[in-house]
């Protein structure tokens, strides 16, 4: 059941990035993703669940909303002073995310 649960819960965060994507700007989508994602995995990796559950929801789904090579991508893209502050804003909020999602569980 975990290889299909987790196929799942990829093709979930893949679509849901998409969403934010088609709603959103382009960095502030890969932002808001990101900050998600950060929050869902503080919980997760913190709350009191099965190594599958974690394996399912913080590698497959946060995994597919969160991409670090579309992060570095961005960035670079901005140009080096703003690249550098988009670089320190994802790192500050996706940090503050991460301790509000562990602290929430």
């Amino acid at each position: 059941m975990t290889p299909v649960a987790f196929i799942l819960a990829a093709a979930i965060g893949a679509v849901l990035r998409l969403l934010i994507g088609l709603t959103v700007c382009s960095w502030q989508a890969l932002l808001v993703a990101n900050t998600a994602g950060a929050a869902v995995l503080g919980y997760v990796s913190t709350a009191d669940l099965s190594a599958s559950t974690i394996t399912v929801i913080g590698v497959g789904f946060c995994g597919a909303l969160t991409t670090y090579s579309s992060f570095a991508l961005e960035a670079r893209s901005l140009g080096w002073r703003w690249g550098a502050f988009y670089a320190a804003l994802t790192i500050g909020c996706v940090c503050a995310a991460a301790s509000i999602g562990s602290t929430l569980a």
